[in-house]
């Protein structure tokens, strides 16, 4: 049939009606009283009562003269009490049995009972052969009717079937196509918005998203799923060409990941969280605009090519023991066993990400460590050498010349004897634990005093009281950075702050040390956690204001 632009929007309005109908399910509470037995005589409504539902099947009154196709059931009446609602499974209705709804939402919905109201399924299948009020509705499904249905059948990405036995209004499938038998009735129209070619059939996407999408996986051994593997094998084939043309590359980053784990994973890490924060203060600027596009295709390639990294290194684990070496070989045996595990529920959608994202932290340092330039070395002063004493020549001896007076002989001049000087910049390092240590005796100090000022400060604000914790500690922090060069837990811990330059600290350094906390506090603390694979011990805040923690020698008083 010919697409035309009301069939089209006919079906976007049959689609915007079922997410009403789902949310009208879910919230409507319960208006109508259960429906007696069929046997029983019907009691008189009352006034105020809202009518009573009939069947189809039972004869129409004179007065009742309704089209074909128009809804048995009034909309919006649900009977919460008696519906068949499952998410995550199937539901259904068996045959004699009766409901208000059959609803699944990622699986399937049959009926061959009696339906007020609908049978609708999201991420599956709808199926009724028995009777149903309203409609029978089906998103990314398929629609099978073969019995009396009120209103209408509507698929959306699915194909619509009607049976011999089927009585239906309108017919709507939106990206499928409409069987019919013969002998099935339609009272309305059937309107059929296919997309044509390939597009027009929607079990390839109908067999991934049951069997892997909701598995949570990629891969699948099922029908109609041979395009989602050739995909798979197009990207191996890829990575594969890539390890024939960059092999060096490959071997160095994979080097990378076996000697250095934590910082690759740390790059990873960093990579993930800060570039979707770099991207938007680039848009934010303006002029960083004309830069997105090329950071985004540079961390695209970069992603693509630490996947053939991760590969790599996952198959040289098996072709070690095989004595090959190349790449290539590598990239192809650690594809094959990535593909495998891919059709292992929840675990190949882990392994998919989560070799992304390390592949695109290991090319990234590599990169870093390229890029990093060895300083020179400046070679040490040698003093010049002293001159020897004035000494008489032996000739001038035996010719009877005498030596020099003892008396007017320049004694050598003795360097007094200083202690040597300790650059606090080469004192040893603290580490991670010594200083968290320390920061926690100097919460809790602080803790107590924001205690006690809070008891005596008025109207204190509850909500901020963690704001002002961190804000009063800050400002604890940096006075006592400037006076004395440490905090009272770094004075327990043996703890000092210095400059790498040697040079004192002023306020200028000690407030921007302060203010840097924050920064290493707001990406999950990780500013923090620097220190453990930092070569210098240094903390973000440290490396932002050029300072660094020692650990002053026992006996040196911090006071």
């Amino acid at each position: 049939m010919k697409t035309s632009l009301r069939h089209f929007s006919l079906g976007a309005v049959l689609a915007f009606f079922l997410a009403l109908t789902l949310g009208a399910l879910g919230q409507e509470p319960s208006s109508v009283p259960a429906a007696a037995p069929a046997a029983a005589p019907e009691a008189a409504p009352k006034p105020d009562a809202p009518p009573k539902l009939r069947r189809l099947d039972e004869p129409k009154a004179p007065e009742e003269s309704p089209s074909p196709h128009k809804p048995v059931h009034s909309p919006g009446r649900h009977n919460s009490g008696n519906e068949v609602v499952n998410i995550g499974s199937d539901s259904f209705l068996a045959k004699d049995h009766q409901s208000e709804a059959v609803v699944s939402v990622f699986g399937s919905s049959t009926s061959e009972g009696d339906v007020g109201d609908s049978v609708v399924s999201v991420f599956g299948n709808s199926k009724a052969s028995g009777t149903v009020g309203n409609a029978v509705v089906a998103v990314f499904g398929n629609n099978y009717v073969n019995g009396k249905v009120g209103d209408s059948v509507v698929s959306v990405l699915g194909n619509v079937e009607l049976g011999p036995d089927a009585e239906v209004g309108d017919v709507v499938a939106v990206g499928g196509h409409v069987t019919q038998d013969p002998k099935a009735i339609v009272h309305g129209q059937v309107h059929n918005v296919s997309f044509g070619g390939a597009l027009s059939d929607f079990d390839w996407l109908h067999s991934w998203i049951e069997h892997c999408a909701l598995r949570l996986r990629l891969l699948a051994f099922a029908p109609h799923l041979m395009w989602a593997w050739w995909i798979a094998l197009g990207f191996l084939a890829v990575y594969v060409v890539l390890a024939l043309l960059f092999g060096k590359g490959i071997e160095k980053c994979t080097e990378t990941l076996d000697q250095r784990p934590g910082y690759s994973i740390l790059t990873a890490l960093l990579t993930v969280l800060l570039g979707p924060v770099v991207t938007i203060l680039l848009v934010l600027t303006g002029v960083g605009i004309a830069v997105v596009p090329f950071l985004a295709a540079a961390l695209f390639f970069a992603g693509l090519f630490g996947k053939a990294v991760m590969l790599a290194w996952l198959g040289r684990r098996i072709t070690r023991f095989m004595g090959f070496s190349h790449p290539a070989l590598a990239v192809l045996v650690g594809g094959v066993i990535l593909l495998l595990l891919y059709t292992v529920p929840v675990l190949g959608l882990v392994l998919y990400k989560l070799l992304g994202w390390v592949g695109l932290g290991v090319v990234v340092y590599t990169l870093l460590l390229n890029l990093k330039r060895e300083k020179p070395v400046t070679p040490a002063t040698v003093p010049p050498p002293v001159p020897p004493a004035a000494a008489v020549p032996v000739d001038a001896m035996a010719m009877g010349a005498t030596a020099p007076a003892a008396s007017t002989l320049t004694p050598p001049v003795m360097a007094a004897a200083v202690p040597p000087i300790v650059a606090a910049a080469t004192l040893p390092r603290a580490g991670f634990w010594i200083r968290l240590a320390a920061v926690l005796l100097d919460l809790i100090l602080v803790g107590i005093l924001w205690s006690v000022l809070s008891g005596v400060l008025p109207n204190r604000a509850h909500d901020r009281d963690h704001a002002n914790l961190l804000l009063l500690l800050a400002i604890y922090g940096a006075a006592l950075w400037k006076l004395k060069g440490t905090t009272v837990g770094g004075i327990v811990c043996g703890l000092k702050v210095v400059r790498l330059d040697e040079r004192p600290l002023d306020w200028g350094t000690t407030i921007a040390r302060a203010l840097a906390c924050f920064l290493s506090l707001v990406v999950l603390g990780l500013g923090f956690i620097w220190v453990v694979f930092d070569d210098q011990k240094q903390a973000w805040h440290d490396k932002i204001a050029g300072t660094t923690v020692v650990r002053v020698p026992k006996g040196v008083s911090l006071v």
